[in-house]
């Protein structure tokens, strides 16, 4: 249940809400108790009258008193329906304010997960699961609603209303009242008896929910992998097994909650019971009236509801208790990657500097880079060639800051990384990325993603070196395609454009191209390499890649070997050491060192 102190906050930012919420539930109960206390008043009268009235039976006084009587019933009639509908009125508004705060409460907090998603460095993105990521944004935060709204709304009823019965129930007879509110104990043991099931079984739901989510989700992105393979069935089955624990878990929670309303109907039950058979001794020994009896009935009707809401209240809170729990479990994470104190935003030209950085992924325990150094002047091109997991990516992520090295230092125009503020240091740097991830909108909106104040003609030209343009004029409805989820529309070539020209359009100082023309074919990229040359005359790239660029001539090459720098130089000087490079050189273009 502390989890759940950490929606304080916004019981205090919406305590008007809460506070006249719990004053309408207050006035909306004052009219529930009304009622019996005027059913008692007319059986009581109507009785004592009953026994005059046969007096009067024959004589001219027959018709006034059976007129009183009338009378008597009538008027209290319509003050019972105008209780009722004041108590309606109020119960309205009771529901336009609690239920209503926990609507903001829940709009409060999925904005502040999101946002703590946003902030929270790569590192942890590659432990934990997409799926899992959406439950507790969607489902955990509906089930803390629960609580903030019906929950609360339903206790604090039952609890006000509770109070105001057992006060007029006391006011006629306190030992009556003892003895019906007698089994009540025993129905508080069996609360907390099986709120303590219902919070392990709650967890372990939770937690199956993740992983139903998480297998769906794959599934859906990974369909044309799926399908290719022909592993549908198999998907299947594994999709049916996990959804049939979710299910098996579900109903055995059903089963442990159903425990509560035949509990509750027993010992309202035996209230009833004893409410009839000592009313009616103590009626008899003179001792209460009939109306006594009525109203204790009455009483004991209207705490029913909340009585019997009471084990969905606990076991909303439960639930809720659980899920605030784990909301709570990545809200309280801080983000290894941090800004600064007091941030800097200096003048960025484009100098880049790695200083013996190393770096070992966090989660896996890889040594990605070994002592690396690189030097950037602005302007410059440089070249990162090695096989896969070399550690070429690995550079590109140290220098947005994705990640910080182990030791070492990577300084942008002599100021170290970490002294920027991220946003700032972000945006002045464009990057391609190697994996192409599009967003399900159109093609004008992916391009413009890179930077928002771009202008219509900004779109285009970025279009235009990216080699984009002669592509999206084929298209029925040109830049105003919607290219689908991921850019599931486009061939891969042409998913590699629409990144490289998103990343264009930033015009930073500084761009990154990771393995970002891999997809294109020869001649594509040799127009792309043409229209870049004199468009990033000015700029400091970097371009990290398995396949070399021979269009391009670049200031430095570095060959990278398992973290560590096997060769470096210039294309020249590279081919004339007769190395790795120059066996990939001849290898890929069948020319030899010479030229021949």
């Amino acid at each position: 249940m502390k989890a759940l102190a950490a929606l304080n906050p916004y019981f205090y930012k919406y305590k008007w809400h809460l506070l006249l919420g719990l004053l309408f539930v207050a006035i909306s109960n004052v009219f529930a108790v009304l009622p019996p206390v005027i059913v008692r008043t007319v059986i009581d009268r109507v009785t004592s009258e009953a026994a005059s009235f046969d007096f009067f039976k024959g004589t001219d006084l027959e018709a006034t008193a059976s007129s009183y009587v009338f009378n008597l019933v009538f008027w209290n009639g319509l003050l019972l329906l105008g209780l009722a509908l004041l108590r309606g009125v109020f119960m309205f508004l009771m529901r336009q304010t609690l239920i209503v705060m926990s609507r903001h409460i829940e709009y409060a907090q999925k904005d502040a997960i999101y946002k703590q998603y946003q902030q929270l460095d790569a590192g942890f993105f590659k432990t934990h699961f997409t799926g899992d990521l959406m439950n507790r944004i969607s489902e955990d935060v509906s089930r803390v609603r629960m609580y903030t709204g019906p929950a609360l709304m339903y206790m604090t009823n039952m609890v006000v209303l509770t109070i105001f019965c057992l006060w007029g129930m006391s006011r006629v007879d306190s030992r009556l009242t003892l003895l019906v509110v007698a089994p009540l104990p025993f129905l508080v043991v069996a609360i907390y008896w099986v709120n303590r099931i219902i919070a392990r079984k709650s967890e372990k739901i939770q937690t199956q929910l993740s992983e139903l989510t998480t297998t769906a989700q794959e599934s859906y992105s990974g369909i044309r992998v799926i399908k290719s393979f022909v592993q549908e069935t198999p998907m299947l089955r594994h999709f049916t097994a996990t959804a049939e624990e979710y299910r098996k878990s579900n109903v055995n929670m059903a089963l442990t909650e159903s425990v509560w309303f035949p509990s509750i109907t027993l010992f309202v039950g035996i209230s009833l019971l004893l409410t009839i058979v000592s009313g009616g001794y103590l009626a008899m020994q003179g001792q209460i009236s009939a109306g006594n009896i009525a109203e204790f009935v009455i009483y004991l009707n209207l705490l029913m509801f909340p009585i019997s809401m009471l084990g969905m209240v606990a076991s909303m809170i439960q639930r809720a208790a659980v899920s605030q729990t784990r909301i709570n479990e990545f809200l309280h994470i801080a983000p290894a990657i941090q800004n600064p104190a007091v941030p800097q935003l200096p003048d960025v030209k484009g100098t880049v500097d790695f200083n013996g950085v190393t770096f070992v992924y966090p989660h896996t325990g890889i040594v990605a880079l070994k002592d690396f150094e690189l030097h950037l002047v602005p302007g410059q091109k440089v070249c990162i060639i090695g096989k896969t997991g070399s550690g070429k990516s690995t550079v590109a992520q140290l220098l947005l800051r994705m990640y910080d090295p182990k030791s070492g230092a990577v300084i942008l125009d002599g100021t170290p990384l970490p002294d920027y503020d991220l946003d700032y240091l972000r945006r002045n740097i464009a990057y391609a990325p190697q994996e192409a991830y599009l967003f399900s909108d159109t093609l004008y909106n992916n391009i413009k993603f890179g930077r928002e104040e771009a202008t219509h003609a900004e779109v285009l030209e970025a279009a235009r070196l990216a080699d984009l343009a002669k592509d999206v004029e084929s298209f029925p409805e040109g830049y105003e395609t919607m290219i689908g989820e991921r850019g599931v529309m486009l061939s891969g070539g042409q998913k590699q454009r629409l990144v490289l020209a998103r990343a264009l359009i930033k015009a930073s100082p500084v761009l990154l191209l990771d393995e970002s023309l891999s997809a294109v074919d020869t001649q594509t990229e040799q127009r792309i390499l043409s229209n870049l040359r004199q468009a990033l005359e000015q700029t400091t790239v970097l371009v990290i890649t398995h396949r070399l660029y021979a269009g391009w001539e670049f200031d430095q090459i570095l060959v990278l070997d398992d973290g560590a720098v096997a060769e470096r130089g210039t294309h020249a000087t590279l081919m004339a050491e007769n190395g790795r490079y120059a066996e990939l050189w001849r290898h890929q273009t069948g020319v030899d060192e010479t030229g021949n």
